[in-house]
């Protein structure tokens, strides 16, 4: 059997794997999570809801965080046989940035983090009716700081890909998400503001924090750190910086530790180990048929170049297609943090770095937003080759940050976030560009599909919820 009837064997056999245990007919709205049946009563039923760790953060290979987002990025392309061949038409009217997108499919991106909303409800729910004692209290604190986060985290992965990018001045006037925050199946829901939407996601995450363990007893569950990261990212892409960098300096004070890449074996196929020091908290991507196991999609070269001799991300998170077992020509991501061929979208203390001194370069504190990446960038190049950034100005400052974030956070779930944030910017703004047998496909800044459409499924279900325009 030749490496491509192989791939292809692979790749079917993944997809009905993921089809059986999809979620069907919008099924947060529909059905029950099997263990919710038996109706949880201690603090110990409630913390296994959360401890289905392939529900909530996706592990098993199946994912929880949106695929719509790296789908649409500029990260990758897919070569015009590879897509007509091995990706349906969801993937490839994802791929084209078409305005008509579904085609009667379930929406994974949609029904699986609505799942894990209504896992963290039934949770909330059940923890109001208990009352612990005093030796109960650490348990029954981490089971409801644990729900709170996981519905913020799911209600923010949501909003990047099916409401409008945040911006203070009008996010009273846009719809946001159906904020979903009882267990009540049969709820006939609505849009929340954009407003209404982040507020609800931080007024989560803060009420979160005094609940939660400095250190969690698993990666898959949230810690303090987690949820000060957490808050960093949604300030950051509310473009609250004074705030998002108050919280990345809080989670840094708490957890700061960084790998050093040297250590990393770059003729690894994974390189990186599954919860390794960097992570903060642990989640991953939904399977999508674009960027399975990266047996189609070849990094944006223009990307792959952007690194320098001596930085080791080069040859630690990339490999050669043809090395890799990939029907892609092109060079394939390699470098994940979940340790598999699957896309870690959790939280890391890179990240915070990154956020922190993107924030610092905001604010005019060159000198400490340029200490920051430098203290990132040295665990990157090899040793003794690198040397350290500098900035004439603030400004310079910034251009330099954002641009090693592109280069550090590869197929992470934020490139979508951040075309989206700072397309608001001149100087940062994009169009991107797909050529596809000779024709052109273009995404402007700011165009319509940035925003999904609400699964045709939901306003079945719900006839006078608002549609996103395309």
């Amino acid at each position: 059997m030749n490496r491509k009837t192989m791939l292809s064997k692979y790749i079917c056999i993944t997809f009905i794997s993921i089809s059986m245990l999809a979620c069907r007919k919008a099924d947060f709205l529909n059905t029950k999570p099997d263990q919710s049946q038996s109706v949880p009563s201690s603090i110990k039923d409630l913390q296994a809801l959360l401890d289905n760790d392939q529900v909530m953060n996706g592990t098993g290979n199946f994912g929880v965080v949106p695929a719509f987002g790296e789908m649409g990025s500029d990260n990758y392309y897919v070569s015009d046989d590879l897509l007509a061949s091995y990706v349906d038409p969801l993937g490839r009217n994802a791929y084209r940035w078409e305005k008509n997108l579904y085609a009667g499919e379930e929406i994974k991106d949609w029904d699986f983090p609505y799942r894990s909303i209504f896992y963290s409800n039934e949770v909330l729910e059940g923890i109001k009716k208990l009352n612990p004692s005093e030796d109960q209290l650490p348990a029954w604190n981490n089971a409801k700081g644990s729900a709170l986060f996981y519905r913020a985290h799911m209600l923010y992965q949501l909003a990047q890909v099916f409401a409008a990018p945040y911006d203070s001045s009008n996010a009273n006037n846009f719809p946001g998400l159906p904020l979903r925050v009882a267990a009540d199946i049969n709820e006939k829901i609505q849009r929340a503001s954009l407003q209404q939407t982040y507020d609800r996601i931080t007024t989560d995450l803060l009420e979160s924090v005094s609940l939660l363990p400095a250190t969690a007893l698993y990666k898959t569950r949230p810690s303090k750190p987690a949820a000060y990261a957490l808050l960093a990212r949604v300030y950051q892409t509310m473009q609250l910086y004074d705030k998002a960098l108050l919280y990345a300096d809080s989670c840094l004070q708490l957890q700061n530790t960084l790998l050093d890449y040297n250590s990393i074996d770059s003729n690894a196929n994974l390189p990186f180990q599954r919860f390794n020091t960097e992570v903060i908290f642990h989640s991953v991507i939904i399977t999508s048929d674009i960027i399975i196991v990266n047996a189609l999609a070849s990094v944006d070269s223009n990307l792959y170049n952007a690194y320098q001799p001596g930085d080791l991300r080069k040859s630690i998170y990339y490999v050669d297609g043809n090395k890799g077992g990939s029907l892609a020509s092109g060079k394939i991501f390699k470098g994940s943090y979940d340790g598999s061929a699957f896309y870690f979208a959790g939280l890391a203390t890179d990240e915070m770095y990154l956020i922190r001194a993107e924030c610092e370069a905001r604010k005019g504190i060159t000198l400490a937003a340029m200490n920051d990446l430098n203290t990132l960038l040295i665990n990157r190049w090899s040793s003794g080759t690198f040397i350290p950034l500098t900035a004439t100005n603030a400004a310079d400052a910034l251009t330099k940050v954002l641009r090693e974030r592109r280069k550090e956070l590869i197929f992470r779930a934020t490139r979508w976030t951040d075309l989206r944030r700072l397309n608001k910017y001149p100087n940062f703004a994009v169009t991107l560009t797909r050529l596809l047998k000779g024709q052109p496909y273009t995404l402007p800044a700011n165009d319509n599909r940035y925003v999904y459409p609400i699964p045709p499924s939901v306003i079945a279900f719900n006839p006078s919820m608002v549609q996103n325009p395309r």
